[in-house]
């Protein structure tokens, strides 16, 4: 082999000037791409619009308080605080107190939830974790028209149905059962507090139910698949690894379903009879503050009639604000202010 040193390849030789590439001139990354003045204008007027849609909802609010309270002056002048405690109502001798009202609004609420809960819970639980797939799909939208129906054919399916099948079968069983308490003992009308409860619960079923859906099926699924390692049956997965994580959510499903109860007017006003009083019995007639607006405002011809009419308005008001606020204070006592936490 030759010694003769082969010569070097040149690795900084110059590139053929075909092969040389085109740097580009990029502007710099602090130019703006609009000029100044014409970008701060549009985010200005956004965050305006923005904050006048947040105002406008207080505003709505305020104005509704105020429009009650000036409504009501002339019965506040007259009853003062004194109305809310009172039981007596006497349109004919101007007579008014909300007390019923307000007794038949909050027992039919939480009766209704004491109906509706359970059976939302458990179609809940039901779709979400034992139902086949295929009628998961089916089950849900059957679920969800509940609430697409007017409270008032609720009404009427009510006095049709409802009403004669409590009368006939549901209050006699009830009240030989159950009599001795005091709650299930009377005469056997039909139209009742009774009534008023089972038709809200079937109004509300639908809300809670759906709301508790979407809650649990936001579980992470390894809460189940961790549960059932460690030897769980389905009812331990379910209560420990699923509804123990989704405690918080179900508050606010039945708060919302505790709010469309006290507000609800028509379906009840037909079915719960609307005598103005204060009985023991769930099989006694009574009234709601919707109920009584709903029958009595057009028929309101005096100053203080009308103004009493308009306070008990507010006090459904007032008594809207004190539910969701204990509701509220439910949901802090169940949390303690945190989300739920998982077990892993």
């Amino acid at each position: 082999m030759s010694n003769q040193a082969l010569p070097r390849p040149r690795f900084n030789a110059p590139l053929p000037e075909q092969e040389t590439r085109t740097v580009l001139k990029l502007e710099s990354p602090t130019t703006p791409l609009l000029p100044g003045r014409v970008s701060e204008i549009p985010d200005a007027l956004f965050g305006w619009a923005m904050r006048l849609c947040g105002l406008a909802v207080v505003a709505l609010l305020g104005l509704i308080v105020y429009q009650l309270v000036v409504g009501s002056e002339l019965s506040w002048q007259a009853f003062g605080w004194k109305f809310f405690g009172q039981s007596d109502w006497n349109p004919v001798e101007d007579r008014y107190g909300a007390l019923p009202f307000m007794f038949g609004t909050v027992l039919s609420s939480l009766l209704a939830l004491l109906i509706a809960v359970p059976l939302s819970l458990g179609v809940a639980v039901f779709i979400t974790e034992m139902c086949p797939r295929g009628l998961r799909g089916i089950l849900s939208f059957t679920t969800e028209l509940l609430a697409a129906i007017p409270s008032v054919v609720y009404g009427l399916w009510a006095i049709f149905v409802l009403v004669p099948a409590l009368r006939q079968y549901v209050q006699p069983f009830l009240a030989k059962a159950f009599g001795w308490t005091g709650l299930f003992s009377g005469p056997l009308y039909g139209y009742s507090m009774l009534a008023a409860g089972v038709i809200l619960a079937i109004m509300i079923i639908p809300i809670v139910s759906s709301i508790t859906r979407e809650v649990l099926s936001v579980v992470p699924q390894h809460q189940r698949e961790a549960a059932l390692a460690l030897g769980a049956t389905r009812w331990e997965m379910i209560r420990m690894g699923v509804l123990r994580n989704a405690r918080a959510g179900i508050m606010g499903a039945i708060i919302l379903g505790l709010g469309r109860a006290l507000g609800e007017t028509m379906a009840v006003t037909m079915v719960i009879g609307n005598r103005p009083e204060i009985a023991r019995s769930l099989f006694a007639p009574g009234y709601t503050m919707a109920s009584v607006l709903a029958n009595e405002f057009t028929e309101a011809t005096g100053d203080l009639y009308l103004s009493a009419l308009i306070e008990i308005g507010l006090a459904l008001f007032l008594v809207t604000i004190v539910v969701n606020a204990l509701a509220r204070l439910m949901v802090w006592s169940v949390t303690r202010g945190q989300p739920a936490k998982s077990l892993a």
